[in-house]
C-alpha cells in the first residue's frame, strides 16, 4: 500500500465537472486524512435552520450568517462544532485540527470556550471518503486541493466561497473563478 500524504487542514475546492449535487461548486475543509480515509465539512452550505433552533446555548458564539451548515451528506443528525481560535493554546474543549482551526466538543459549556473563540460554525453531518477514495476522485480531476485561511471557516458570504477561494490561487486555478453557473447559456 502507498503512503498518504496528509491533506488535513487544506481545502477541496470542487472542479466543475463534478456531478454529484451534495458537492455541486462545494468548499470543503479536511478535519482528517490518512491510510483510513477522510473526514471533512462543506464549508458553502447555509440551511435555513437557526443554531439556536438546534444548540440554543451556542447560538450566541457562531457568527453571521447564524445558521446550521450542511457539513455533508453523511450523519446529517450529529453536530460538529469548528472553531478558529487565535495562539498556540487553545482551552478545554478545542482540539487543534491545522494552525487556528480545531473541532469543538459541543459537550464543553459555551462559557469556557466563548471567551477564546475568534469564530465558530456549526455543521449538520460531515463528508467522508473510505481508504483511497478520495485520492481516487483526486486523480479523477474532481478536486483541487488548495491552502485554507482561518477566515474560510467563518466566512460571511458562504455563498462566495467557491469563487473567492480559486479566485486567491496564483495559478491557473484562479481562472476557474470565472466558470459560469451553467456552461450551457454561454
Amino acid at each position: 500500500m502507498t503512503e498518504v500524504s496528509s491533506l488535513t487542514g487544506r481545502l477541496l475546492v470542487a472542479a466543475p465537472a463534478l456531478t454529484d449535487p451534495n458537492f455541486d461548486r462545494a468548499v470543503v475543509l479536511l478535519l482528517d486524512h490518512d491510510e483510513e480515509g477522510s473526514l471533512g465539512v462543506v464549508l458553502n452550505r447555509p440551511t435555513p435552520v437557526g443554531v439556536g433552533d438546534i444548540l440554543a446555548s451556542w447560538a450566541g458564539l457562531t457568527g453571521e450568517p447564524d445558521v446550521v451548515f450542511q457539513g455533508g451528506p453523511v450523519s446529517l443528525d450529529s453536530a460538529l462544532g469548528v472553531a478558529v481560535i487565535p495562539g498556540d493554546e487553545g482551552p478545554l474543549g478545542w482540539r487543534r485540527v491545522h494552525g487556528a482551526i480545531g473541532l469543538v466538543d459541543l459537550e464543553t459549556p459555551p462559557e469556557l470556550l466563548g471567551p477564546a473563540l475568534g469564530s465558530l460554525r456549526i455543521f449538520a453531518g460531515y463528508a467522508g471518503w473510505g481508504p483511497g477514495q478520495l485520492e481516487g476522485e483526486l486523480n479523477e480531476g474532481r478536486w483541487y486541493v488548495v491552502e485554507s485561511e482561518p477566515g474560510d471557516v467563518s466566512s460571511p458570504r458562504p455563498e462566495r466561497l467557491w469563487r473567492a477561494v480559486l479566485r486567491r490561487q496564483r495559478s491557473e486555478l484562479a481562472m476557474i473563478a470565472t466558470y459560469p453557473d451553467d456552461p450551457s447559456l454561454n
